[in-house]
């Protein structure tokens, strides 16, 4: 862990399991915007930041009223959450994340097989590679777990 990790707040967004939306445990309604300030409270990024992303992530919209006020949408900040988890914590330059959130994933697609065929030592036996597409779904599905 890095000294900037050490340094950061724990997210305070859970995840409500029924309809995959994120809420806060401030008191708020789990469907309320939520300002800039306390996103990046909430999550430990600097406004700033979370600004640049807004330019570099499309699909990062935030509601803006008058006076170019932000209020985000619980569906923003978890999208938010996984942004930061891509770049700040896995290591994935902006362009990456912006490619692995645009990209659907789906393990188990005959692409995912055909990039590893392909990537995989001339002669391989295809057991080596059901066994690399094996440990792929696992560490897919953990990740999709935690």
């Amino acid at each position: 862990m890095t000294a900037i990790e050490a340094n950061r707040p724990e997210a305070t967004i859970v995840n409500d399991g029924a309809s995959g939306t994120g809420v806060f445990n401030d008191g708020k309604a789990h469907d309320a915007l939520r300002t800039i300030g306390e996103v990046t409270k909430a999550l430990g990024i600097r406004q700033h930041v979370l600004r640049y992303w807004e330019e570099q992530f499309p699909a990062l919209q935030p509601i803006k009223r008058s006076g170019n006020r932000r209020y985000y949408r619980p569906e923003d900040v978890l999208l938010i959450a996984e942004i930061d988890r891509l770049v700040n914590r896995e290591g994935y330059t902006l362009r990456g994340a912006r490619m692995a959130l645009e990209e659907p994933a789906s393990v188990e697609t005959g692409a995912v097989s055909d990039r590893l065929a392909e990537a995989a030592p001339a002669g391989a036996p295809d057991s080596f590679i059901q066994e690399l597409l094996g440990i792929r779904l696992r560490l897919a599905r953990a990740l999709a777990a935690a």
